[in-house]
């Protein structure tokens, strides 16, 4: 099993950044890729970034020259950069691990960022 920790979240005003962080713990070898998704109230959770092990990256077109995805991986842990931050932005940020078994099934808790005008 991969465990999942985020942290970095909070409240920022709109053109703020935020960096948020994930440590993942357990069966790391099992992970092939690990992303950031989002959920905003009453929609659905969506894809931010992902990057892969060989270090591969994918953004979400919202995220694309403002969000940037990497990792460190003496320390198991993947970051996201938030720049220039926009209200459309406030959601619940989930870290998630694609594994060799099962896909994208494993989940953070999730952390807040709230963006104001």
């Amino acid at each position: 099993q991969v465990q999942l920790v985020e942290s970095g979240g909070g409240l920022v005003q709109a053109g703020g950044s935020l960096r948020l962080s994930c440590v993942a713990s357990g069966s790391i070898f099992s992970i092939n890729a690990m992303g950031w998704y989002r959920q905003a109230p009453e929609k659905q959770r969506e894809l931010v970034a992902y990057i892969t092990n060989g270090g591969r990256t994918n953004y979400a077109d919202s995220a694309k020259g403002r969000f940037t995805i990497s990792r460190d991986n003496a320390k198991n842990t993947v970051y996201l950069q938030m720049n220039s931050l926009k209200p459309e932005d406030t959601a619940v940020y989930y870290c998630a691990a694609d594994l060799r078994i099962g896909g994208w099934n494993t989940w953070g808790q999730g952390t807040q960022v709230t963006v104001s005008s």
